[in-house]
């Protein structure tokens, strides 16, 4: 740590207290010491002592402005006259408090220097010159450490302040980032509820539109679905919405409704009964027990590709095929034809976009890609421990 870093501001209460009191206050000392000595110095002594006691209360402000040059000059008044130590002990103590050490050291070896020279020529005949010195030495050590003290305590409370402000903007910022994760966590699900729903809706009332001539139970069953599938929308809905507003803490992040891999026949059946041909390849059978996060993960998975199906690829045959076991991980694909306007209803692929991030929270992965011969595969693998 260079002098620029170490010479701190001195703290508010120096800078704000007037430096007349600080003139006063020393000032009484000085008056005392004067007084002191008066009672055995000459009146030529007396009188050149009260001369370097205003001197000595005029550097007073010159010690708060420029504490080097005025505890140079205050220590060289020290060597004439015991009036002048308060104001080179000041001097010694403010420098310590707010600048670099070393400053305050070389004013405290001036301010023990004045002293050495001030007892040759004015002696203390009850106190030893070496005693004496060593007090005095003694005396501004102690000033110079409780100001060193004062400035590292100062230094302390300001670097915890400005990591408590830190620590407050980082908080700030984490929950920023919590709150676009998760606007972006019910965006993804709002997807994937009213995406699926409604492409079934759309599947069942196609049929009807365009078969008004089929039989009254292909009309009825038509019609089931539809009521059955906006049932069902809604209840899911609420469902995202109660998510929304919830203002447990204790609820996890990542709570969507409830469906799992265990859900996985309801869909199936559902996307056949509207018309969607569906075929699937799922050697690990209904009662798999998966963690509930990959479970719901898989389910959205095989809920969002039976959807694209159906948007972009309607009346084409789809593949739906799982496999895996605990510790190699769970293994999902998704494969149908294309056809020539698969792109013509295109969402610009926010839904696979979603898929991809989903899985990347679970610690897994989504790809997809049309091969030579015009097939669409979605390929998802997700971590299942054991």
């Amino acid at each position: 740590m260079d002098a620029a870093t170490c010479e701190v501001s001195p703290p508010r209460a120096w800078r704000s207290a007037p430096v007349g009191v600080s003139t006063v206050a020393i000032g009484v000392l000085v008056a005392t010491v004067l007084w002191s000595g008066s009672r055995s110095s000459s009146t030529v002594l007396i009188r050149a002592d009260v001369a370097l006691a205003l001197t000595a209360l005029a550097l007073v402000p010159v010690v708060v402005r420029r504490p080097e040059v005025g505890g140079v000059l205050a220590s060289l008044l020290v060597a004439l006259s015991p009036v002048a130590t308060p104001v080179a002990s000041f001097a010694v103590l403010f420098t310590a408090r707010n600048r670099p050490f070393r400053q305050a050291a070389a004013l405290a070896a001036a301010g023990v220097a004045g002293e050495a020279v001030q007892a040759l020529w004015r002696p203390m005949p009850s106190l030893p010159y070496g005693w004496r010195l060593a007090l005095m030495t003694v005396a501004y050590a102690a000033l110079l450490g409780w100001g060193t003290w004062a400035q590292a305590r100062h230094a302390l409370l300001a670097a915890l302040r400005d990591r408590a402000w830190r620590a407050e903007q980082e908080q700030e910022r984490r929950v920023m980032e919590a709150r676009a994760a998760e606007r972006s966590r019910i965006a993804r699900e709002m997807h994937d509820v009213l995406a699926h729903r409604l492409s079934l809706l759309a599947a069942a009332a196609g049929a009807m539109e365009y078969r008004p001539d089929a039989p009254p139970e292909r009309l009825s069953a038509a019609a089931g679905v539809i009521r059955a599938s906006a049932h069902h929308a809604l209840d899911e809905l609420r469902e995202v919405i109660t998510l929304l507003r919830s203002d447990d803490a204790d609820s996890p992040a990542d709570a969507p409704p409830g469906q799992t891999l265990a859900d996985l026949p309801r869909l199936v059946d559902e996307a056949r009964a509207a018309g969607q041909r569906v075929e699937v390849d799922d050697p690990l059978g209904p009662a798999v027990d998966l963690p509930a996060t990959v479970g719901r993960t898989a389910y959205r998975i095989a809920q969002e590709a039976l959807t694209n199906a159906r948007k972009h690829a309607a009346g084409q045959p789809v593949r739906l095929a799982l496999d895996g076991m605990p510790g190699a991980g769970l293994s999902i694909a998704v494969s149908n034809p294309t056809t020539p306007d698969s792109g013509a209803t295109s969402d610009g692929g926010a839904g696979l976009i979603g898929l991809a991030e989903r899985a990347a929270l679970t610690g897994g992965r989504v790809t997809h890609h049309i091969d030579a011969s015009g097939r669409f595969h979605l390929t998802a693998w997700l971590p299942w421990s054991t």
